[in-house]
């Protein structure tokens, strides 16, 4: 029979095996992050996405997820594939965890389980439960308990070596495994390229992101009305998500490209034609985009970041798509559409 240690190994030996870019593990204690949560949730910063207050005292317990926890396993997927492709006035941005079309909840859990299979087949009586996003768990804390990397001050995970472009996903257990040591310095310097690049200036000071100003946030989270006019025109060519504070980022200048078929760009997701957009309908949109990434927008609020992208490009190729959604059902989209063709038309055409 294996002991903790060697089980330790095996564990992070298979989760290399099966992909993974890290792998660490750490105590389930209460996360020195929660604290820090508390106060952000106190100055407004998390808008609409009520469900983080209401599950504010889970984060702070991880035996809310799994009763009788001792150990978690925090697991880093790199999804840095290929650059990203130029846009021209009537195509928009994608952020480059969206790319490969599928859900990555879906796809780490499916790697996980393996990984729970070794856990289970050594220790047969133990508890485990897979973790990606969903769950109160603060993956980030974890992941720096576990080794994994510190905060930059856009408020992201990096590693000295993987960078930035990560995505986190973790298994419980009450089986009690050796942890890592933490990280516990940080690399960023003096460094403020990711807070002096944000087109929208999100970041209320170091390591502090207001989520209400996010181009992630306006273009996923924001549901049932219009994104704020101030905001528009930091949006620039993205339609859903936003990649800008780790673009610039010293540390993913070397970080490692994978050749993940589960990132690599699938059907144009990398750079998204957004014209044909206005005619589809509901049942439309969910046929094209049901099981991706970009589901979690809704039609509404894709065709609302497509509009204001279109209009951000100031260029009246843009306008033939746009008139189209005068005439759609949704006032969001309608508002937005009047907002691009008003900016379009109120600005001198581009010279050949």
């Amino acid at each position: 029979m294996l002991n903790d240690t060697e089980l330790a190994a095996n564990l992070k030996a298979k989760a290399r095996e099966l992909g993974f870019e890290l792998v660490g593990i750490t105590p389930a204690v209460t996360p020195l992050g929660v604290s820090a949560l508390k106060e952000w949730l106190e100055r407004g910063f998390a808008g609409e996405m009520h469900y983080i207050e209401r599950r504010l005292d889970a984060y702070a317990n991880p035996s809310r997820v799994l009763v009788g926890v001792k150990s978690i396993v925090i697991l880093a997927t790199n999804y840095r594939t290929v650059e990203p492709p130029p846009v021209d006035a009537t195509s928009g941005r994608v952020a480059r965890y969206a790319w490969g079309g599928g859900d990555y909840h879906d796809l780490l859990r499916e790697r996980m389980q393996p990984l729970t299979a070794l856990l289970h087949e050594a220790r047969p009586q133990a508890r485990t439960r897979m973790v990606v996003d969903t769950a109160p768990l603060l993956e980030r804390d974890f992941a720096r308990m576990a080794g994994l990397g510190w905060f930059g001050k856009n408020t992201m995970l990096i590693h000295r070596r993987a960078g930035s472009w990560l995505l986190l996903s973790a298994i419980l257990t009450d089986i009690s495994l050796p942890p890592d040591a933490p990280h516990e310095t940080s690399h960023c310097g003096t460094c403020t390229r990711c807070l002096d690049a944000c087109p929208t200036d999100a970041f209320v000071e170091p390591f502090v992101l207001d989520a209400t100003r996010c181009i992630s946030y306006l273009t996923i989270e924001l549901r049932g009305t219009s994104i704020p006019e101030p905001l528009r025109d930091g949006m620039g060519e993205w339609v859903f998500g936003c990649d800008v504070c780790q673009e610039v980022c010293p540390w993913n200048r070397k970080s490692p490209l994978s050749n993940d078929p589960a990132f690599l760009p699938q059907s144009g997701l990398d750079r998204l034609e957004l014209p044909s957009l206005f005619a589809l309908s509901e049942a439309e949109f969910q046929q094209r985009f049901s099981g991706t990434p970009l589901e979690r927008s809704g039609r509404v609020g894709l065709l609302q970041n497509a509009a204001i992208r279109l209009g951000n490009s100031n260029d009246p190729a843009a306008l033939p798509p746009l008139r189209i959604g005068l005439n759609d059902p949704s006032p969001i989209v309608r508002e937005a559409v009047l907002w691009a063709i008003t900016k379009i038309e109120s600005t001198e055409s581009p010279t050949s």
